[in-house]
């Protein structure tokens, strides 16, 4: 699986860099975008910045509030600078994608689009999995610590669709890390 860097896709450079962390979740987000038309690894990027000029201009963080990115095309980028290197090591960057101190301190994975009833498409589907089996996989993590946003706060994301298909990203990462184990 390809995940491209902040500085593949000219991510900006944060305010501060963030402390790492040892990771206890795997948080999952919909953008609550429709997405665009253009399914081009640039229109992933121009996704990516956006999203991280509204985080950090809007919000006022540091970086991106996520640690990843997928997107409908099934592309994976890199969100906060330094989660794929803290992921490699086994360790997370705390970030801003919960609203949630444990949470924050694990991964947060943002999807786009919006799943309140519609089907995420299939290559977006199979890197969530696979990305998701990836960060079990490196930290030692079970697929059940997989969880949404709102299993942390009042909110509607990742959407019905999506926090209903939870159960069954679980299982297909648990079935990949049978396969890899």
């Amino acid at each position: 699986m390809k995940i491209y860097r902040t500085a593949e896709w000219q991510a900006r450079p944060p305010r501060a860099y963030a402390r790492r962390s040892t990771p206890t979740l795997i948080v999952i987000h919909h953008t609550a975008t429709k997405p665009g038309k253009d399914l081009s690894l640039e229109a992933a990027a121009g996704l990516a910045r956006a999203i991280q000029r509204h985080h950090m201009d809007a919000n006022g963080w540091d970086d991106s509030g996520h640690n990843f990115l997928v997107s409908v095309q099934g592309y994976v980028l890199e969100g906060r600078h330094g989660s794929l290197e803290a992921l490699e090591a086994g360790e997370s960057i705390i970030s801003a994608h919960s609203g949630n101190a444990a949470a924050n301190a694990s991964f947060g994975i943002e999807n786009e689009g919006c799943y309140g009833d519609c089907p995420m498409p299939d290559e977006q589907w199979r890197s969530l999995v696979e990305l998701c089996t990836f960060i079990c996989l490196k930290q030692g993590l079970a697929p059940d610590c997989i969880k949404g946003h709102r299993d942390f706060r009042a909110t509607e994301c990742p959407g019905d669709w999506l926090y209903a298909k939870l159960p069954e990203l679980r299982k297909a990462v648990a079935i990949n890390l049978e396969k890899i184990q």
